[in-house]
């Protein structure tokens, strides 16, 4: 068959897909992944067909900061919202027998799914379908709700996605030809969801339909020919197991700042880091720090005695399966549901939001998490038990039905 994954943000909305897509060009199947111009390199170097989706994740984050307004911002979202309508119009006009969609982009994907006749199938990184559980990741309020309060909150979380590409869908309901309202934007009962998230992280709530399937992660794979750079290698040969720290596609502008707060916490701490750039632009150096850019996680985090990271879904998991603590710094979006996670399961300290974190706090928890032996007894047996699933499995079983 001939599939197209849509997805759009950071590299943390990529990566997972690049996992699940290279499962089903093994399996024979022709694969392509719509994502933005800045991840064509990392979509080709997985070998899968690269399409374009307009617009800048990381410019984004930086305008929604510039924004003198809350009516700017809705402004600059909306004209995203809208080059995204457009990117998947032509994505799936191009060709594709079945979609699979994040969910972010999925009143797109349906709507270009409804107008050309191609299946949709919904493959979700991270919970999103309303349960009386607990509030999904996103909610206004994630505490203290109960039962009818985390269903409500949930269905409030949809609409706000829904909300969000409102207007981009009517534009692209009437640009496809396409009658107002319409199939794309009503919950399908029929239509399956694939969450690719460890069931061991987040059991399948009981009153999820059984449509929706907890799958396991679906990992990224390492670069074709990829090998670490010579100082990386060098800098963990020369000592003990540094610890990670890097806040991915958060902050940027304030590489200085957490530069210099990361700095100081690493010494106060005492022990070895890396130091991953991401989109803040962190640096740093001496014979007890090292910065790098971009180093496949499934082969670094293993390497680490702790890894500190913004609660993205993604590094999430990848810190998970290394079997290593973490200290969650979420920022924005899933993440503080996913540092809440992290607590909870016994393999973090409490979560250090972003901007409460100072060079004393930072160093108190990476402290915690290199001394504390239950913490590490508790991640290793979390990630023997995620290696044992398989991701991308329950999908390619799905689509095997289809072809």
């Amino acid at each position: 068959m001939r599939i197209l994954v849509v997805t759009a943000g950071s590299r943390g909305d990529v990566a997972p897909f690049t996992g699940l897509g290279r499962r089903l060009l093994d399996a024979g199947h022709e694969v392509a992944l719509a994502a933005h111009p800045s991840f064509a390199a990392l979509v080709g170097g997985c070998g899968l067909a690269h399409r374009p989706m307009p617009g800048d994740p990381q410019e984004l984050i930086r305008a929604w900061a510039r924004a003198a307004s809350r009516a700017e911002a809705r402004a600059l979202t909306a004209a995203y919202a809208d080059g995204l309508a457009d990117g998947v119009a032509t994505a799936v006009a191009d060709g594709a027998d079945l979609v699979l969609t994040a969910f972010g982009p999925a009143p797109l994907s349906r709507t270009a799914g409804e107008a050309l006749g191609i299946p949709v199938i919904e493959t979700h990184l991270v919970p999103g379908v309303a349960t009386s559980e607990f509030p999904l990741p996103g909610a206004s309020a994630a505490e203290g709700l109960g039962p009818e309060g985390n269903l409500a909150a949930g269905r409030e979380t949809v609409r706000r996605r829904d909300n969000l590409f409102a207007h981009a869908v009517t534009r692209l309901r009437d640009r496809l030809g396409l009658p107002a309202g319409g199939a794309a934007q009503q919950v399908d009962d029929a239509r399956p969801v694939f969450a690719g998230f460890s069931p061991t992280v987040v059991p399948r709530p009981a009153d999820w339909p059984s449509r929706v399937e907890v799958t396991g992660y679906w990992w990224p794979p390492r670069p074709d020919g990829w090998s670490p750079p010579a100082e990386l290698a060098d800098f963990l040969q020369a000592g003990p197991p540094p610890v990670f720290i890097g806040f991915g596609s958060m902050a940027p502008g304030e590489g200085e700042r957490l530069s210099e707060l990361v700095a100081a916490a690493v010494k106060q701490a005492g022990v070895r880091a890396v130091v991953q750039a991401g989109w803040a632009g962190l640096s740093g150096g001496g014979d007890d720090l090292l910065a790098i850019g971009d180093v496949p996680h499934d082969w670094l985090f293993p390497r680490t005695a702790a890894v500190v990271h913004h609660a993205g879904a993604g590094t999430t998991g990848a810190a998970l399966r290394a079997g290593v603590p973490a200290v969650p710094v979420p920022v924005m979006a899933d993440q503080p549901f996913w540092a809440d996670r992290l607590h909870r399961l016994q393999v973090a300290p409490r979560p250090l939001p972003l901007q409460d974190l100072d060079a004393d706090n930072l160093a108190a928890a990476i402290t915690a998490c290199v001394t504390d032996p239950a913490l590490r007894r508790r991640a290793a047996e979390l990630a023997r038990r995620i290696a044992s699933e398989d991701g991308a499995g329950a999908v390619l079983a799905h689509v095997a039905t289809l072809a």
